[in-house]
């Protein structure tokens, strides 16, 4: 008889010990299913899925599967603080990851901060900047100064025309992310002694958005730099293209417009413009293992209704699932502390290349790309599957063909 209990008391704590260890870890974010994000929000949540459906298919992490536990934030960042909490306090998730962008990983912070929770911002730009909190990392390559990075290279290239620009107009969502890129080109614009004859910022409800260019046209400026939402993107360029704007050189922080989906709604009003982008499919961004990861996309995007193509933030949202499993893997815990030391002091390996992180969770080497749309007819997506209708301006290491300038010229 105790013999048959000491057998059934081991059996019960190898079973009770199996359960636990294919417990999932879960890992929580929100992300922008609805509203004007989610034509880019819908692309990252499929990245995160592609990893997870590997990662579960090798095994999982530590021998347990991987669980996403995410809810739809509406692109409202007035939703996230709560969602954060619930996945905190009632989901007990293993890790915390973001939403797409600034304005929705902004209110998410000071809830990871007051639980000291490990959290992974994604296209979050200086969000940390007042923090300084040790366990934030980002993905996002505009290295440890963000904010001063941002604008740089456009303003860089601008100062390289001929003639010499003497003035910009600066137009900005009146939102977190906007507010940043805005600031970001204000201090370029004065290192580079152009004078700023117009400097506004709009209501995120705005519609129409003829006012805004016709003011903008008042003032005369040889640039236009503009920081927008992806929606505004397409309204601001085509009134722009319904009213005409008589300037050398427009862009910048045009949200959005790195995607295929925005790209097809604008077709010919692209045209011209000058942007900041992430990521092409050129040969000399061809990382290992990143064009594999756009075959799998590609092939699940029709399917899923999202960006046909994925070229601007799905493979980031893929390595950053890919950094934490092999933090995860290399230290063999979940223990946020543990974790964010390891991620301070080891570089990865990434299906965007190697990255490593700062002491504010940045990215220690920047390396975002400035393009210029060109030669776009209509609004069918092949003519974006490649980079024939996207010229890589800057930096030189990436670098596919040189600007068209004046704006005017661009545009033909």
């Amino acid at each position: 008889m105790k013999y048959f209990l000491r057998v059934l008391f081991g059996a019960i704590l190898l079973g009770a010990a199996a359960a636990q260890a294919a417990e999932p870890i879960k890992i929580g974010f929100s992300m922008e299913l609805t509203g004007p994000f989610a034509v880019v929000g819908k692309t990252g949540l499929l990245a995160f899925k592609i990893w997870e459906d590997e990662v579960n298919a090798e095994g999982g992490l530590l021998g347990r599967p991987v669980k996403l536990v995410y809810y739809d934030d509406q692109s409202n960042p007035s939703l996230v603080p709560a969602i954060y909490t619930k996945l905190i306090d009632i989901d007990k998730v293993d890790l915390l990851v973001s939403s797409y962008g600034t304005n929705l990983v902004a209110p998410a912070m000071p809830v990871a901060i007051s639980h000291n929770r490990l959290f992974f911002g994604l296209f979050a730009l200086g969000a940390n900047d007042n923090f300084h909190y040790p366990n934030y990392f980002s993905m996002l390559p505009f290295g440890p100064e963000p904010v001063k990075t941002f604008a740089e290279g456009w303003f860089d290239l601008a100062a390289a025309q001929n003639p010499k620009p003497k003035t910009v107009a600066i137009v900005a969502t009146d939102a977190e992310f906007q507010h940043k890129a805005a600031e970001s080109a204000r201090g370029h614009a004065k290192a580079k002694g152009i004078d700023i004859v117009y400097d506004r910022a709009y209501p995120p409800t705005t519609v129409d958005f003829t006012p805004i260019v016709r003011a903008v046209q008042a003032a005369q400026p040889d640039l236009v730099y503009i920081s927008s939402y992806p929606s505004d993107t397409v309204g601001i360029l085509r009134s722009v293209g319904e009213l005409g704007l008589d300037t050398r050189m427009l862009g910048g922080g045009l949200a959005g417009l790195q995607a295929a989906a925005i790209k097809m709604q604008l077709g010919e009003a692209a045209n011209g413009i000058v942007n900041v982008d992430l990521w092409e499919p050129v040969p000399t961004m061809q990382f290992p293992g990143v064009m594999d990861f756009i075959k799998k996309y590609q092939a699940k995007a029709p399917a899923e209704g999202v960006d046909l193509l994925g070229y601007f933030l799905p493979p980031f949202a893929y390595s950053e699932l890919q950094i934490l499993g092999d933090a995860i893997t290399a230290t063999k815990s979940l223990e946020d502390g543990k974790l964010a030391e390891y991620m301070h002091s080891h570089p990865f390996h990434t299906i965007e290349g190697d990255i490593a992180f700062g002491p504010d969770g940045e990215w220690t080497e920047a390396r975002p790309i400035w393009v210029q749309y060109h030669g776009i007819k209509g609004h069918d997506v092949e003519q974006f599957r490649g980079p024939k209708t996207i010229a890589i301006l800057a930096p030189a290491q990436y670098k596919t063909g040189d600007m068209i300038y004046p704006y005017t010229e661009a545009r033909k």
